[in-house]
């Protein structure tokens, strides 16, 4: 009898622990991100983009916060709002690498064809690839972790 009582403890504390590990994972990527963005905008406040594209300072400015935001929803254990967050963390700069180097965006062109970096900046490369690599771990996280929860359901 001990032994069946004893069991779904251990499990419960094992995934917690593995939840708390995810968490942190989660919130250490989602700072990451909002770093190389940081980095990307030569420092804070930043000057990303030009007069005739302000809006691309201004996601920067939101992606950053929503960094922020997310790892301490993460760490907090509000859980499910932390990965919502997070997922949108992580797609959002996808998203606006892939428009910005394929068709461009509106009055933004700057970026336009330059998959690998700025030909001119060297650091930016290392600065995107990392901030990519974070983007799309952090992505499949949220999703599994998301996934995790609608299935406890």
């Amino acid at each position: 009898m001990t032994s069946t009582t004893s069991r779904p403890v251990a499990t419960s504390a094992r995934s917690a622990t593995s939840s708390l590990v995810l968490r942190v994972v989660g919130a250490v990527l989602a700072l990451a991100i909002g770093y190389f963005h940081v980095t990307d905008q030569e420092g804070f406040p930043g000057k990303k983009g030009d007069d005739s594209a302000p809006y691309i300072q201004d996601l920067y400015y939101v992606l950053e916060v929503a960094a922020v935001v997310a790892a301490v929803l993460l760490l907090v254990k509000a859980v499910k709002a932390g990965w919502f967050v997070a997922l949108g963390v992580a797609a959002g700069p996808i998203l606006g690498y892939v428009l910005s180097r394929g068709p461009g965006l509106p009055s933004y062109l700057s970026d336009k064809g330059h998959w690998f970096g700025d030909p001119g900046k060297p650091f930016t490369e290392f600065v995107d690839t990392a901030s990519f690599v974070c983007e799309i771990v952090l992505l499949v996280l949220a999703l599994s972790a998301l996934a995790r929860l609608r299935a406890r359901r």
